[in-house]
């Protein structure tokens, strides 16, 4: 028999040629069947964008603070979610979706606020899960009580936005809390309930960020055990700080091979079992800067994919628990 990438693949949770457990397959066994996430833009903001903790917001975010394939935020939860499912519809026969809380700090707003939005989505035709992104320091007891509640009566993902669990580049890219910060806002999720599904965001090429502190990042998330992780590459989008440095000379992107190696070698050291939600991320066409080689974003996956082959690599082969 010809050695292919799937009837070699010694990892456990695909079923595909996949070496790491992908998105699809976690929602194909959860739900059985594909999902589509719509995204949504409730109108929050952020702590290091009003002053509480910061202004200016992370020096990467767009203005639309990573909701930028959303709908405006003007336009009502309901209707954002119809018209993402007319667009998903056009592409697939998809009937389970997810409404994902997208935009800036999903969790930033008092108490009652969150419950109006939240219960809103949930009520949605279709509505099989929901997904709340948010930072860690906007976790209280009482949010973590009501997402616990939540966790109770739906798939809930709470995604995290970590990038870097090293304070000195968090400083300098403006998130506005430590990894101490991180880690009580993540121990109230895990303590609130274990149904909670915990995603922790990292990004690859923080300015000032080298290879052995992405790695350090990696092993930090991994000690954490989290349910989901998504791997991002760092895009420099036009209008914001961070496109200035970039500009200005002082900023080189990563390239591909050492993005993809950089993929393959995460892949290699977090749980067999937590979900690599994404290996790379999407930059809006007409706002990116750089890296050019990012908007290939399946030649990108495909060879993370050849890479672990070439190894006989997979995920969690050096995960030390």
């Amino acid at each position: 028999m010809k050695r292919t990438q799937r009837n070699t693949n010694p990892y456990e949770f695909t079923d595909t040629n996949k070496r790491y457990y992908t998105y699809d397959y976690y929602l194909r066994r959860t739900f059985g069947g594909k999902c589509a996430k719509i995204p949504i833009d409730a109108g929050f903001t952020c702590p290091n964008i009003d002053g509480r903790c910061g202004v200016g917001g992370c020096i990467y975010c767009s203005s639309r603070g990573s909701g930028d394939f959303a709908e405006r935020a003007e336009v009502s939860i309901a209707e954002q979610y119809e018209r993402g499912r007319e667009r998903i519809s056009s592409k697939w026969d998809v009937t389970r979706c997810i409404p994902y809380f997208q935009a800036h700090t999903n969790t930033y707003a008092p108490i009652e606020v969150l419950r109006e939005k939240y219960e809103e989505a949930l009520a949605l035709d279709g509505v099989v899960g929901l997904n709340i992104a948010t930072r860690a320091d906007c976790i209280d007891p009482e949010i973590a009580e009501y997402l616990a509640d939540i966790a109770n009566r739906t798939v809930l993902t709470v995604e995290l936005g970590l990038q870097t669990s090293d304070d000195t580049v968090a400083d300098f890219i403006n998130r506005g809390h430590s990894f101490a910060d991180f880690c009580r806002g993540y121990r109230l999720l895990r303590e609130a309930s274990e149904k909670i599904n915990i995603c922790v965001h990292i990004i690859f090429g923080l300015p000032g960020e080298d290879r052995e502190g992405m790695m350090r990042t990696v092993r930090d998330v991994a000690a954490l055990e989290p349910d989901q992780v998504k791997i991002h590459l760092l895009h420099v989008i036009r209008g914001t700080r961070m496109a200035e440095i970039y500009e200005s000379g002082e900023y080189t992107p990563l390239g591909k091979e050492e993005y993809v190696a950089l993929v393959a070698d995460a892949i290699e050291l977090l749980p067999p079992e937590t979900v690599v939600a994404r290996v790379t991320g999407d930059g809006m066409a007409d706002e990116l800067l750089a890296p050019e080689w990012s908007r290939k974003k399946v030649s990108v996956i495909n060879d993370i994919d050849k890479l672990l082959f070439a190894r006989d690599s997979f995920q969690g082969k050096s995960y030390l628990k």
